[in-house]
């Protein structure tokens, strides 16, 4: 796809805000009131006239959306109802005169047949993902063919905008699952003519598998879930393998810190790689997208570049619901404009990011997309029981992530929350298992450790030194999809 930013990339902030506007009131109209029998019903409901969503500030008026929305124990297919659903009484009674005369000279000059096939394969679900996270309720997400070609053009737009030319071979070890980051990277690459390699992760090839890949394809682009492709570049390098061919690293799924970009970085660069780009992304399953940052040193971000011409983001005050200013801190609340299959609007992620959205030219690429920050916490983990009572204080689970992961001596690491003696009744326990680096000295590290999670207001009973290969085990990392970093094995009411 040639220029995939054409008419977008350079667009000031009106200009932006113009063609947003424009966008929102027509698939409010002409599509998502109705074709979706979840929204007409809100709409409806609270008295909105669909004709009166003209521009992004009218979005305030509508009712937020939410993962609690799609899941009802006494409606499984709860989820169909954002489908959208056309049909030829409601084509007819929402689209425009033209938009109809369109079709009708459509339909005499190639037939019906052509006509009905051209809108099945504009709304008629054709592909699903489902989300997933802790709540193991994964809710599925169908697109059409229109949302298809959405899902090649993010793709390939992130592939422009981390400057990967079509020389370059790519492998993705995200794992072969009907999730976004894996279908992301695959349509992306076919749509930008891109040589990838998809392994599906380490439960398909193996830690093993995927290093031999690596030699086979010297592919200059790695993508993968952060934990994994740590640890497969690790393996290899424990066996003395070169690899200066890296030029970039794509990381998604799980944020990143900086602290974590340098010491992948560094990792390579003992391997042979010289100046390796480490980037994060953003995205999830509701989108059916994902975002990524341009090329910058890795200890500075530039933000995630958004598609406006497809999305719009508010960033709102998650206690009051109203939106912040430019770069305020605050929820991440997504609305598409440009979709077919599940459509959401005002969707509260339940991420909070700080540093909100950036709409000034990026000072890295001088793209004028708005940016958001990558400085993002996974809140929805924490509306997915993240937030958990240990010793009786209540602790976000995810910041063990954002201290452990940050220490250059520390390869692997997993928190297990227990009962002392399994005795339900018992007080709490908390337990880190560490692999550290060779040559590290444990009794200052432990004593690093229990100082830094001291911010949490809760210390280890105990800091446990394992080698790299029960880590592993422990982790799962070369079996499940997702890396068991925190286990919490404390009997169930």
């Amino acid at each position: 796809m040639l220029n995939p930013w054409t008419g977008i990339a350079q667009l000031s902030k009106s200009e932006t805000c113009e063609l947003q506007n424009q966008k929102l009131s027509r698939f409010i109209t002409r599509y998502l009131y109705p074709f979706s029998p979840h929204y007409r019903s809100l709409f409806d409901k609270n008295k909105i006239d669909p004709r009166s969503i003209r521009t992004v500030d009218d979005l305030r008026r509508i009712p937020f959306t939410s993962k609690l929305d799609f899941i009802q124990p006494d409606n499984p297919q709860r989820f169909r109802d954002f489908i959208l659903q056309p049909d030829q009484e409601k084509i007819r009674g929402a689209w425009p005169l033209q938009d109809l005369l369109r079709l009708k000279a459509m339909s005499m000059i190639n037939g019906k047949e052509f006509v009905r096939d051209r809108l099945e394969r504009e709304f008629h679900p054709c592909f699903i993902t489902f989300t997933t996270g802790t709540t193991n309720r994964p809710v599925p997400y169908v697109y059409s063919g229109h949302d298809i070609r959405n899902l090649h053009l993010s793709g390939s737009r992130m592939l422009d905008l981390f400057n990967i030319p079509r020389s370059q071979n790519i492998v993705n070890m995200f794992p072969y699952a009907p999730h976004l980051a894996f279908w992301q990277v695959v349509f992306g690459g076919l749509s930008s003519c891109a040589l990838v390699l998809s392994t599906g992760g380490g439960k398909v090839l193996g830690t093993e598998g995927q290093i031999g890949v690596l030699e086979k394809m010297r592919p200059a682009v790695v993508l993968g879930v952060p934990s994994y492709v740590y640890h497969v570049l690790r393996m290899a390098q424990e066996k003395g393998i070169r690899m200066e061919y890296v030029k970039k690293i794509v990381l998604g799924a799980s944020r990143v810190s900086m602290a974590f970009k340098l010491k992948l970085a560094e990792l390579l660069t003992s391997m042979g790689a010289q100046e390796v780009s480490v980037f994060g992304t953003y995205g999830f399953t509701e989108a059916r997208s994902a975002w990524a940052e341009c090329p910058t040193v890795n200890d500075i971000s530039s933000g995630y570049h958004l598609y406006s011409d497809k999305e719009i983001f508010e960033v709102i005050d998650p206690k009051t619901g109203e939106p912040v200013g430019e770069g305020g801190d605050g929820e991440i609340v997504y609305t598409s404009i440009d979709s077919r299959g599940s459509s959401v609007l005002r969707y509260r992620t339940g991420d909070f990011v700080k540093g909100g959205i950036g709409y000034g030219a990026c000072p890295h690429c001088g793209r004028t997309v708005p940016r958001l920050s990558s400085d993002i916490t996974r809140l929805s983990d924490v509306k997915d029981l993240r937030m958990s009572k240990v010793k009786g204080t209540l602790i976000d689970l995810n910041h063990f992530s954002q201290i452990l992961t940050d220490f250059p001596e520390i390869d692997e690491w997993q928190v297990e929350i227990r009962k002392k003696n399994n005795d339900p009744f018992e007080i709490d326990e908390l337990v880190v298992y560490i692999a550290c680096r060779e040559g590290v000295n444990r009794g200052i590290l432990e004593e690093a450790v229990k100082r830094s999670l001291s911010s949490m207001e809760v210390t280890p009973n105990a800091v446990v030194f394992l080698p790299l290969a029960e880590m592993i085990k422990r982790l799962e990392l070369e079996t499940a999809n997702k890396e068991k970093r925190i286990l919490d094995v404390r009997p169930k009411d």
